[in-house]
């Protein structure tokens, strides 16, 4: 097709999903982790426990923009998803013609882990985007070696720094580069690779100055806590998982590239792209190996994936015809996976569409419940109350619903220790301790029954009763069939935990599980 053809059809996408997005992204309610980044954002600093700033920055300067809002939270990533294909496309101008950039942006759009980001408010979004602007300043100055390409190079690094740990891989992917390749090599002696260095080195700071004031808690976290260290076979399907979130065709394609450009790699600009993609898509997998091994992992070697998708049209130009169409086929059938998912999300947006997905064995658990059980802490809180959830996810959650003048505490879940978020709630004394300043006072706590996996409910349930004073029930929100559940108490803030008893004798838990019998019994 003509190059205006392709642009054609990369507008036509583009439109299409940003419009999707949007509306999407005002109905959605938060993601887990996206409330715990908002409640975040209320308190900016250098870091926190679990990730370095920029995200929670991104969401506060938004909100102080527009107020607070669903909208409002996720409007910057928005903005930043939408720019990936155009850098794509602009890495793919720079080494062939306008119809390999319209070809390759409409690649990368169409893959549904690209053509789906900002629609929440994710590191993953500005991580990406950070990835891609470092590369884009690589490669011109890997052909210019002009001072501004370089600290391109380094503002994309220190941006991807300040985002997440994970900007160690594009570092590792550059060392690579810079040691495998001939091209490479040369660039060691060259005065704006150690500006680029220097300028990277930036991004380091705020996460110095966090783990330095926090005792190391968010490299201990991202290193060592979340990590096994030791060889896990269920890792193995990596590949399976990665050929879903890219559908199989579309990542088939995308290996092949991987391939030839390593096999061109005497040529610029397959030289870099082979050594940083490269090191994404193979690194991840080795590390996933030994690394976590219970949390979503199918974006991580996403940036690699994406700047294959520039490479692909001039790799296609001589290419058999066939092939050619296989290729278009598959981004095609790929289209379909990222409509797929607007699809699911879109449906988990509202009651009757989560009850679809549940019917359809899909149930979208982590996005609902969360406006019913603020409806019914509203209803139930008096103003005088101070409201304690039982895990951090929870309480971020309803704070989000309620407004962020709403103090919310969390009781020690292990879901906080899993997710890195104890130390967080620690520093904000909102954690069993910082509730233990109010020891006497009434307290609202709001429980979720489907927090934990079925062999984790009762011992933690069990056990909440000696964190706080239970008086008597309030309330129950059972929603889409009792998958969703939460209970309402009134209870009484500890000075100290309590003695662990028999976890029979807490009505937390008795009540949980006369719950459970009878929806069992209904479903037989």
């Amino acid at each position: 097709m003509p190059a205006r053809s392709w642009r054609g059809v990369f507008f036509g996408v583009f439109v299409v999903s940003l419009a999707i997005k949007l509306v999407i992204a005002r109905t959605l309610s938060p993601f887990g982790d996206e409330a715990f980044y908002w409640q975040e954002s209320l308190s900016p600093a250098w870091g926190y426990s679990d990730l370095p700033p920029l995200t929670a920055w991104l969401i506060a300067l938004s909100e102080r923009c527009f107020g607070h809002g669903l909208l409002a939270m996720r409007l910057p990533f928005l903005l930043i998803g939408a720019l990936i294909p155009w850098q794509v496309g602009a890495i793919a101008r720079r080494y062939g013609g306008e119809v390999e950039r319209w070809q390759a942006a409409t690649f990368a759009s169409l893959l549904p882990l690209v053509g789906s980001l900002g629609v929440l408010a994710l590191p993953d979004v500005p991580l990406t985007f950070a990835i891609l602007l470092a590369t884009q300043g690589l490669l011109a100055a890997l052909d210019r070696d002009r001072l501004r390409d370089w600290a391109l190079l380094g503002t994309g690094l220190a941006v991807a720094w300040a985002t997440h740990y994970r900007a160690a891989m594009p570092m590792l992917a550059g060392l690579v580069f810079l040691l495998v390749m001939p091209r490479g090599r040369l660039q060691w002696r060259r005065p704006g690779l150690w500006l680029a260095m220097g300028i990277a080195a930036l991004g380091l700071l705020p996460i110095v100055l966090y783990n330095v004031s926090a005792g190391g808690a968010g490299v201990a976290f991202q290193l060592v806590e979340r990590n096994p260290w030791q060889f896990h076979a269920d890792a193995l399907v990596q590949p399976l998982e990665q050929a879903i979130a890219c559908t199989p065709i579309a990542w088939g394609v995308l290996l092949w590239a991987l391939w030839r450009a390593w096999r061109a790699r005497s040529q610029p600009p397959f030289d870099a792209v082979a050594a940083i993609a490269g090191t994404f898509v193979v690194g991840y997998f080795a590390l996933g190996l030994f690394a976590d091994d219970i949390r979503f992992r199918a974006h991580w070697p996403l940036p690699g994936y994406v700047l294959l998708c520039a490479i692909l049209p001039p790799l296609l130009r001589d290419a058999a015809p066939t092939w050619r169409r296989i290729v278009h086929g598959g981004f095609a059938l790929a289209g379909v996976g990222l409509a797929t998912g607007f699809v699911y999300l879109g449906l988990a947006a509202s009651a009757h569409g989560a009850t679809v997905l549940s019917d359809l064995k899909a149930f979208p658990s982590l996005f609902t419940g969360w406006r019913e059980s603020a409806s019914a802490v509203r209803m139930a809180a008096g103003p005088e109350d101070i409201l304690v959830a039982d895990n951090f996810m929870l309480a971020a959650e309803l704070r989000f619903e309620l407004g962020g003048s709403r103090v919310v505490y969390s009781l020690d879940s292990p879901l906080n220790v899993k997710h890195g978020r104890a130390a967080q709630l620690a520093a904000w004394g909102l954690d069993e301790a910082g509730l233990a300043t109010h020891a006497g006072q009434r307290v609202l706590l709001v429980v979720d029954e489907t927090a934990l996996r079925e062999r984790e409910v009762k011992a933690w349930l069990g056990s909440v009763c000696v964190r706080v004073v239970v008086s008597q029930p309030l309330a129950r929100v059972e929603a889409f069939d009792g998958r969703r559940r939460f209970a309402l108490y009134e209870a009484t803030a500890r000075s100290r935990r309590g003695p662990m008893g028999n976890p029979d004798d807490c009505v937390v838990w008795t009540n949980a599980y006369r719950t459970i019998q009878a929806l069992d019994a209904g479903a037989r």
